[in-house]
């Protein structure tokens, strides 16, 4: 089940968010000209695509740092990469879910 902006307004304090665009795009350096602002979802952490890709299921914890079975969400630009994120993330045993608005939806939203 994807998470939709109202939850993730409503936890984002509770729930771990992973931002799996590149590091440019998270710190704001890079971005899409479709997009009022540049950055990333407050309180979110950046594990970048490729790391997760590149990782086996225990190395994917590691790098995630949290415990087997928790839930985390992924996103990305407009839910693409965060997509393929959720698959590795799965296989490494998190209760991974996608926010296909991503950063397109949450940088028109007025929280920053």
């Amino acid at each position: 089940m994807d998470v939709g902006l109202d939850e993730l307004i409503r936890r984002r304090e509770e729930l771990p968010i992973l931002d799996v665009r590149t590091a440019a795009e998270y710190s704001g350096e890079a971005g899409y000209p479709c997009d009022p602002r540049q950055g990333h979802i407050p309180g979110a952490r950046h594990v970048a695509l490729a790391a997760l890709l590149e990782r086996s299921p225990e190395q994917i914890r590691e790098l995630v740092g949290l415990p087997e079975g928790a839930e985390v969400v992924a996103y990305c630009h407009s839910g693409g990469r965060s997509a393929i994120a959720v698959q590795a993330l799965r296989a490494a045993g998190y209760e991974a879910r996608n926010y296909p608005g991503s950063w397109h939806e949450w940088s028109r939203h007025a929280d920053p």
